[in-house]
C-alpha cells in the first residue's frame, strides 16, 4: 500500500517546477489529480529522456523509438505496421527511414508477401548502435525512477496495469 506523503508536493519544489498538477486542490476529483499527476510524471521523465539522448547521442526519441521496434522485430517490419506501432503517419516513418538507410542503420525491401509494401529491417551496424544506445537509455530510466523503492516500483507497476486493462475494456467513442 502506498503511504500517504506526509509533506505536500507543492513544499518539497519551487513554483516552477510543481506545475499544475501540485497546485491542484482538496475539492478537485481524485481521478483529476491522479491524471493530472500521470501526466506531469511522464512529461518530466521523458523531457529529460528527450534531452539526454540528444545530449549524448545526438538523436531524436522518435529516432530511438523507431530503431527500438525494429530491434523487437528482427525480421522486419511492413513500414505500415511500423508507422502504427509507433502511433505517427507513413509520411514520418518514410523520413526516418530514408535517413536511417543513408546512415546504414537500416535497410528497406520490397515485402516478398506483398509487393506493394516496403518493409524495414536493423542492418548489423543498425543493431550495434542501437543497442549501445538502449543500454544507457536503460540506466536512465533507472537513475530516473530512484526515488521509489522496489515494492514502490511493483505496487505502481500493478496499478497501471489494472488501470490500462479497464481503460481498454472502456467503451470507446467513434471519433
Amino acid at each position: 500500500m502506498v503511504k500517504k506523503s506526509a509533506v505536500p508536493l507543492a513544499r518539497l519544489l519551487d513554483d516552477d517546477q510543481i506545475g499544475m498538477e501540485a497546485r491542484a486542490g482538496d475539492a478537485d476529483h481524485q481521478a483529476l489529480k491522479v491524471w493530472l499527476r500521470l501526466l506531469a510524471c511522464t512529461t518530466q521523465i521523458e523531457t529529460e529522456i528527450r534531452r539526454r539522448l540528444r545530449k549524448e547521442f545526438g538523436m531524436t526519441l522518435a529516432r530511438f523509438d523507431y530503431l527500438a521496434q525494429l530491434h523487437r522485430h528482427p525480421e522486419g517490419l511492413r513500414m505500415s505496421a511500423l508507422s502504427r506501432y509507433l502511433m505517427v503517419t507513413g509520411g514520418n516513418v518514410t523520413a526516418l527511414t530514408d535517413d536511417l538507410e543513408q546512415e546504414g542503420l537500416v535497410l528497406r525491401e520490397t515485402d516478398a508477401e506483398d509487393r506493394r509494401s516496403f518493409k524495414v529491417a536493423l542492418t548489423p551496424a543498425g543493431r550495434k548502435a542501437f543497442e549501445k544506445v538502449a543500454q544507457v537509455h536503460e540506466g536512465w530510466v533507472v537513475e530516473l525512477l530512484a526515488g521509489l523503492g522496489i515494492d514502490q516500483k511493483h505496487e505502481l507497476h500493478e496499478l497501471l496495469g489494472k488501470l490500462r486493462v479497464h481503460l481498454s475494456q472502456a467503451p470507446q467513442e467513434n471519433a
